[in-house]
């Protein structure tokens, strides 16, 4: 059997530092994904969400290791989060206006085909609620500044204020996608200032103003 892969290792996208930020070009990469809106707090969608991704993730896992002698530890939790207008977001932070994708990554040697059979194992048990809304997709962010957040996701905008007032603009960029988290710890099993999220921010070039 190959060695296990732990993606956290070997994909830059999962490093980041507190205090730094950084600029990266990412390539395509392909995640479960599952739709909502909603404080994540709360929501029973939410909860169900994660119920769903879950199982599909861990029965691909073991149909790769299994199938294909290609075995990887199952990539931490990921979120994409927005709202319509994105003041709910970031100054008001009305949650109950949140719109977001939860993902987990899988390798790209995972297919269609796959995904469609570990949805059917799945649902032969206990069918998680959500289930059916689960989809495999690619993200193309392209190029993002990111950064690592330490502390309490409350906390969240003493990091990204400098990142969106000070250092983004400070290079010649602006903002052109999804805000991005991946939660590299667990919040059910760590203190919540240590918590360790990845703050990403796709960017793109500033066009000038008129």
């Amino acid at each position: 059997m190959t060695e296990k892969i732990d993606f956290k290792k070997t994909l830059p996208s999962y490093s980041a530092e507190p205090g730094h930020c950084q600029v990266i070009d990412l390539p395509s990469l392909q995640y479960l994904m599952v739709d909502g809106r909603g404080d994540p707090n709360t929501s029973l969608e939410y909860s169900a969400a994660l119920e769903a991704l879950y199982p599909l993730a861990y029965t691909l896992k073991f149909t790769s290791r299994r199938e294909l002698d290609r075995d990887y530890v199952v990539p931490p939790l990921e979120g994409l989060w927005w709202a319509e207008d994105m003041t709910a977001f970031t100054s008001a932070r009305d949650k109950s206006k949140w719109q977001w994708t939860l993902m987990i990554l899988v390798p790209e040697w995972i297919d269609q085909l796959m995904f469609d059979a570990a949805v059917e194992a799945v649902r032969a048990k206990p069918s998680p609620a959500r289930l059916e809304d689960a989809r495999l997709e690619m993200l193309t962010e392209g190029r993002c500044v990111q950064t690592l957040h330490v502390g309490p996701f409350e906390e969240e905008p003493r990091t990204l204020e400098p990142m969106h007032e000070e250092f983004i603009p400070g290079q010649g960029l602006e903002p052109t996608g999804k805000h991005h988290e991946i939660y590299l710890s667990d919040p059910r099993r760590t203190a919540p200032e240590k918590l360790r999220t990845i703050l990403r921010q796709p960017v793109g070039i500033a066009q000038p103003n008129c």
